[in-house]
């Protein structure tokens, strides 16, 4: 039986965003009661997985299937990076990311959705910080404190998505820490900079001592994973590398193993990343039935077995690059062997990840109410992380150490050994390159391979199951795989011009 997160947070707190005025429009006056509060920062944890939480439909009977919180933007950022290519399209849902287009045009609702989402997390966080005041205990110092993480969070990934590359004194996008603030202009990118690292700095601080309910909630190690991709976007390794050893050394999670990384179809066990209970994610959030969600959702873009697109001729698979240099013995490859799965053979041999995103039933259309959870943010990234950041400090033994830990596992038992051995010759770029296309392999599908390509100044190119730009090769600060401010806030916000 799946728990429910936070008191039926899903189920209550739908209703509660739902009927927020326009997060631009409101000015909070009352100090929140510690439940009204609690109550709060629920309805914002609901906003990074909700149907339509960017509300770029209002009115309409149903949001548009691009809108679902955070899991919409993994893909995007899948897209934009190349990996995720989309081979073939019916409904044109992501289309114009996958193609490129969102960069060429203003216009486009694909820029709209990202910056109205993540600044709406901003706006709710800032409310609930503003109502909250000064903390008057803990409880209420542990909710402020998540709220700041939530905005850093928010803050980080609009850098991400709207600026080209890290430039401390170029202009980006407009810092609101307060409610009923007008149109700001665009601030440097280190004052933005500088506002996420202090957010998620006393995030990490005042949740200390935090003992979460669940993993839908953000605690500390989950704080300082967010502020070690922060550090890694700024060029500042050590700081990067020290958050992710932090976590690898709290024990809290274990790597995922052989069994958890792949479903065999022999034993017709293993795999699925779709149960937030897995020992090794971090945050994620666990889906039930009363969560409400089903077409308009992650699993339906992605899992063949869920009622959506997916199965409807939208087809989303691994770049044939960045497959083919997959080794034939590593586990993971088979998490994309679609050919012996009984789901619309004509659409077979794609590639699609069929064996590590999936519903438990592995039945067409099996999942027509989607239960199972969506994964934020797990341990195994920061071990490459770790292993990254080491490396780029000539710490090559205790790179390979690290990034030995997690490799092994994505080999058989018996092979293992032998078939990792070759990272003790590899020299420091030789490691560093390797390091960067097993973090491609490993969190494929997971939202991270675009922060992987502008933190490591990488180039990608596509491989020829893409639509559009087969073979062409981007660099990681291409205006074309970068989005633009949205037509709207142009046209309404008079000082961001």
């Amino acid at each position: 039986m799946k728990k429910k997160i936070y008191i039926g947070l899903l189920a209550v707190s739908m209703a509660l965003v739902g009927c927020q005025k326009d997060f631009l429009e409101t000015t909070p006056t009352e100090t929140l009661s510690d439940a009204a509060a609690q109550a709060k920062l629920n309805g914002l944890y609901v906003l990074l997985a909700k149907p339509g939480s960017a509300n770029t439909r209002p009115g309409k009977a149903s949001p548009r299937a691009e809108d679902f919180g955070q899991k919409s933007y993994d893909i995007y950022m899948d897209m934009l990076s190349g990996d995720m290519a989309f081979v073939r399209t019916y409904y044109r849902w992501f289309s114009n990311v996958a193609n490129l287009q969102t960069a060429q045009d203003f216009t486009v609702s694909e820029n709209y959705t990202p910056w109205r989402y993540y600044y709406k997390v901003i706006y709710t966080a800032n409310e609930l910080i503003q109502q909250v005041g000064t903390p008057q205990d803990d409880e209420q110092k542990y909710i402020v404190a998540q709220a700041h993480a939530l905005r850093g969070y928010a803050y980080f990934y609009l850098l991400q998505l709207f600026t080209t590359e890290y430039d401390p004194n170029a202009l980006s996008i407009p810092i609101y820490t307060q409610t009923g603030m007008a149109g700001a202009s665009k601030a440097r990118q280190s004052e933005v900079y500088a506002l996420v690292v202090s957010d998620l700095t006393q995030a990490i601080r005042d949740l200390e001592n935090f003992v979460r309910p669940n993993k839908g909630v953000i605690d500390k190690y989950v704080a300082e994973g967010l502020l070690a991709y922060v550090y890694g976007a700024m060029g500042q390794t050590e700081e990067m590398t020290n958050l992710a050893l932090d976590i690898v050394r709290s024990d809290k999670y274990p790597l995922t193993t052989r069994e958890q990384i792949c479903y065999n179809p022999d034993t017709k066990l293993g795999g699925g990343f779709n149960d937030l209970s897995t020992p090794s994610w971090m945050w994620g959030l666990d889906i039930t039935a009363e969560s409400d969600i089903s077409e308009v959702s992650w699993w339906s873009q992605v899992d063949v077995f869920t009622y959506g697109y997916a199965d409807a001729n939208e087809i989303k698979a691994i770049d044939s690059r960045l497959y083919s240099q997959i080794r034939d013995r590593d586990l993971r490859k088979k998490q994309f062997n679609d050919n012996d799965v009984d789901v619309n053979p004509s659409l077979n041999n794609r590639h699609r990840p069929v064996n590590k995103f999936f519903a438990p039933g592995r039945k067409r259309k099996g999942q027509m109410v989607v239960t199972t959870d969506y994964i934020y943010m797990r341990v195994d990234e920061f071990y490459l992380l770790a292993a990254e950041g080491l490396a780029k400090a000539n710490n090559l033994s205790e790179a390979k150490r690290y990034y030995k830990q997690l490799l092994t596992l994505r080999y058989p038992e018996a092979t293992a050994d032998a078939d990792v051995a070759y990272v003790d010759g590899l020299s420091k770029e030789a490691l560093l390159d390797d390091i960067y296309l097993n973090t491609r392999i490993e969190l494929w599908g997971e939202g991270k391979s675009y922060l992987s390509l502008k933190r490591n100044h990488k180039s990608v190119t596509r491989g020829d199951n893409h639509m559009r730009y087969k073979g062409e090769t981007f660099q990681y600060n291409d205006p074309k795989i970068t989005l633009l401010i949205p037509e709207d806030e142009i046209n309404n916000n008079p000082n961001i011009r």
